[in-house]
C-alpha cells in the first residue's frame, strides 16, 4: 500500500458541539449527548469551534419568549456553513423541540434530527438514519423512555457532578410550560441514586449536586414523603463525599425533616435556593404557587435556626401579570425581611403555551423595567451586607477553575465556599489544583464575591485533585485532531442566570 493510501486507510473520527441553552437540567443533559457521541465515536471539537464541526447540537429552551427566535437565528447562521461542508448535521433537542416538533425542520429544512426530552438517548441513532436516509428525522416520544442516568455522561467537571434524582414535575405553575415538555414527576429509586454517587466518588469527585424540577417532592412516585430527607442523610454515609447540594426544592413540599436532615447530616452544605417568585399572596395565587408569604418567611426563618450559617438564595419574577404597586412592595418587604445571599431576578414575558401568557392586565414594560431595577438595587445592598458579615471568618475553599476571570492578572485563585459563596484567594507557592481544599482568612466583600487578600493558612491535596490531573494529563496527550479540549471545571452554579423559569421550582 502506498504512502497516499495509507493516509486515506486512517479513520478520522467525526467532531461534534453541543450547545446548551437553559437551565441546569439541560446542562446535566447536554454532559449525557457528550456522551453518548463519544460513545459512538465521535470526539469533542475544540472550545472555540463555534459551529466548525461534524456535527452540531442545539439543547434548547422553551421558557423565553423569544427562545424560538434566538434557535433560528443560529440555525440560520449554520446554514451556509453546512453547505459548504459536506457530511456535516444538525440537531436539536430539549424543550423547544419537544413543543415544535415539524415546526423546526419546516422552518430550518437543512436540520437532519430534530429530538425530545424524553428520548435524548436516540440521537446517534437518529443522526446515522438522517444520514442513510438522506432526509430529517423527527422523532418525539410522549413519555420518558429510559431514565437520563443509564445513559453515557461526558462530565464537565473532574471533581463535581450532577446526580438527576427525578425528572418532570407535578406543579401546574401558569407561568411555566416545563411539565407540558418534560411531563409529571418520575423519581428514580433510592438504591440507584446512591449507586451513581458512590461509583463518582470512586473516580474522584468530592462534591455532588442532587437535581430535579422540584427535588423535596421526591418520593410522592414511590410512595415515602420523607424520602429526600433519607436520601441527604444517606449521602452522608459516603466515604469520600465532601459536599451535597441540591437543586431546586418548592416552598410547598419543603419539610422539618429536610431541615433536619440538612443540619444533622456534616456533608450536606449550608447552602439553600428556595425560590420566592412573589412576595405577594395575590400574585402567588394567580401564579398557582401553593404557599403565601407567612409560610415562605416561616420556612427562612426555621432554617436560619437549624443553620445560622446558611446562605440563602432564589429567584423572583417581576411585573406578572396583574401585580400591582401595592404586591411589588410585598415582594420588597420579603426580600428585606429573608436578606438573600443572592437573588436570580427576571422580568416577567410570556412563555408561550402558558395560562399567564393569555392573562388580563399584563404590565406595561417601562413599569416592569422600574420595579426590577428598585428590586435589584435593595437585593445588591443585601448582598454586599451580608457578604461583610464573611470578613474575618475562616473559611475553607474547594478550589475551583475558571471561575476568576481576572486570576490570571491578580495572580489568584478561586474557590466555593461550603455556602457556595465564590471567594479569590492568593495563590500559595505550592501547587494548588482544583478539586483541592485550602483554608483562608476572608479581608474583603463585594456583592458577588469575597477575597481572601492574605496567605493561605493551609493547602489539603484531594483525591478530587488527582482526578483533576489525571484528566487534563490524558486530554493534553490526545493526538493532534482529536483533542477532547480541555475540561471546564468548576462546582455546579446554584442557578444560572440564564435559567428564566424551566427550574425555577
Amino acid at each position: 500500500m502506498s504512502s497516499i493510501d495509507r493516509s486515506h486507510a486512517v479513520d478520522v473520527k467525526r467532531t461534534y458541539e453541543v450547545r446548551t441553552y437553559g437551565c441546569q437540567m439541560n446542562v446535566h443533559d447536554s454532559e449525557r449527548l457528550s456522551g453518548l457521541l463519544e460513545e459512538a465515536g465521535y470526539v469533542r471539537a475544540p472550545e472555540d469551534a463555534d459551529g466548525d464541526a461534524d456535527v452540531v447540537v442545539f439543547n434548547t429552551c422553551a421558557v423565553r419568549e423569544n427562545a424560538d427566535n434566538r434557535l433560528y437565528g443560529n440555525l440560520g447562521r449554520l446554514a451556509p456553513r453546512k453547505a459548504s461542508r459536506p457530511g456535516m448535521q444538525i440537531a436539536v433537542g430539549g424543550c423547544l423541540a419537544q413543543k415544535d416538533r415539524d415546526t423546526i425542520v419546516k422552518k430550518a429544512p437543512w436540520v437532519d434530527v430534530v429530538f425530545g426530552t424524553h428520548n435524548i438517548g436516540k440521537l446517534p441513532v437518529l443522526l446515522e438514519r438522517a444520514r442513510v436516509q438522506e432526509e430529517a428525522q423527527v422523532e418525539i416520544a410522549e413519555s420518558l423512555e429510559a431514565f437520563p442516568s443509564t445513559l453515557p455522561t461526558r462530565r464537565e467537571s473532574a471533581y463535581a457532578a450532577w446526580v438527576s434524582i427525578s425528572v418532570g414535575c407535578n406543579n401546574t405553575c401558569t407561568f411555566c410550560i416545563v411539565p407540558a415538555l418534560r411531563g409529571k414527576e418520575k423519581d428514580r429509586r433510592p438504591g440507584d441514586v446512591l449507586a451513581e454517587v458512590e461509583v463518582l466518588v470512586a473516580e474522584g469527585v468530592s462534591e455532588i449536586t442532587l437535581l430535579g424540577q422540584n427535588v423535596n417532592a421526591y418520593g410522592s412516585d414511590i410512595g415515602d414523603r420523607e424520602a429526600f430527607s433519607k436520601l441527604l442523610r444517606a449521602c452522608g454515609k459516603i466515604e469520600g463525599l465532601e459536599r451535597v447540594r441540591f437543586t431546586s426544592p418548592h416552598p410547598r413540599d419543603f419539610t422539618d425533616d429536610v431541615i433536619a436532615a440538612m443540619a444533622e447530616t456534616p456533608n450536606v452544605m449550608p447552602q439553600l435556593h428556595m425560590p420566592l417568585q412573589s412576595g405577594s399572596d395575590t400574585v402567588l395565587k394567580a401564579m398557582r404557587r401553593s404557599y403565601r408569604q407567612d409560610r415562605y418567611l416561616g420556612i427562612i426563618e426555621n432554617v436560619r435556626a437549624a443553620i445560622p450559617h446558611a446562605a440563602i438564595t432564589t429567584d423572583i419574577i417581576v411585573g406578572f401579570p396583574g401585580e400591582t404597586e401595592e404586591d411589588f412592595e410585598q415582594t420588597m418587604h420579603v426580600v428585606r425581611e429573608a436578606r438573600f445571599a443572592q437573588a436570580f431576578t427576571f422580568q416577567y414575558s410570556k412563555r408561550p403555551g402558558t395560562p399567564a401568557a393569555t392573562m388580563e392586565n399584563q404590565i406595561p414594560k417601562e413599569v416592569v423595567q422600574a420595579r426590577y431595577e428598585r428590586l435589584v438595587a435593595l437585593q445588591e445592598e443585601i448582598s454586599w451586607e451580608e457578604n461583610k458579615k464573611q470578613v474575618g471568618r475562616t473559611l475553607e475553599l474547594m478550589v475551583a477553575e475558571g471561575e476568576g476571570r481576572k486570576d490570571g492578572a491578580t495572580h489568584r485563585l478561586s474557590g466555593r465556599a461550603a455556602d457556595n459563596r465564590l471567594v479569590h484567594f492568593t495563590k500559595p507557592d505550592q501547587e494548588v489544583r482544583p478539586g483541592d481544599v485550602v483554608t483562608v482568612d476572608i479581608t474583603y466583600a463585594a456583592p458577588h464575591h469575597l477575597l481572601a487578600e492574605g496567605d493561605v493558612l493551609s493547602v489539603r491535596r484531594t483525591r478530587a485533585g488527582d482526578a483533576w490531573q489525571k484528566r487534563t494529563a490524558a486530554a493534553a496527550a490526545e493526538p493532534a485532531g482529536v483533542m477532547l479540549g480541555l475540561p471546564t471545571i468548576g462546582a455546579p452554579e446554584p442557578l444560572p442566570a440564564t435559567t428564566g423559569g424551566c427550574a425555577l421550582g
